[in-house]
């Protein structure tokens, strides 16, 4: 097995990613590069400033606090990257998360959120 760069605060028995989103941020980035949308060297360009310049977590923090942290860089990452592409406008992504938001305050606790749920509000 390959020794890969590990991620701050992920120990090599758990599990990279803790919620669902960071999974699909994950797989949205690799398909993108996969697609030619972006080499990975702009990728890294455009992620590590983010990743590098987050704030240490308290020693308290656990795994997943750490991947919560790294993952929100991602995705930070991602949203520059579709914009400085013109792949997706910015507006546009915060007007899809505003919907997002509203979804899952009008979804009971335990119910998978559907989009169509925020589009009225």
């Amino acid at each position: 097995m390959p020794n890969n760069p590990a991620i701050p605060g992920l120990d090599g028995d758990a599990p990279h990613f803790f919620a669902p989103w960071q999974a699909k941020a994950f797989a949205l980035t690799v398909h993108l590069h996969d697609q030619g949308r972006f080499t990975w060297t702009e990728w890294v360009d455009t992620f590590a400033p983010r990743v590098g310049g987050t704030a240490p977590l308290p020693d308290a923090a656990t795994t997943a606090d750490h991947a919560e942290v790294y993952y929100l860089a991602w995705l930070d990452a991602l949203q520059a990257i579709l914009g400085d592409k013109g792949l997706a406008e910015a507006a546009l992504i915060g007007e899809m998360a505003e919907v997002w938001r509203r979804a899952a305050l009008a979804t009971p606790h335990g119910t998978p959120i559907l989009y169509e749920a925020g589009l009225t509000g």
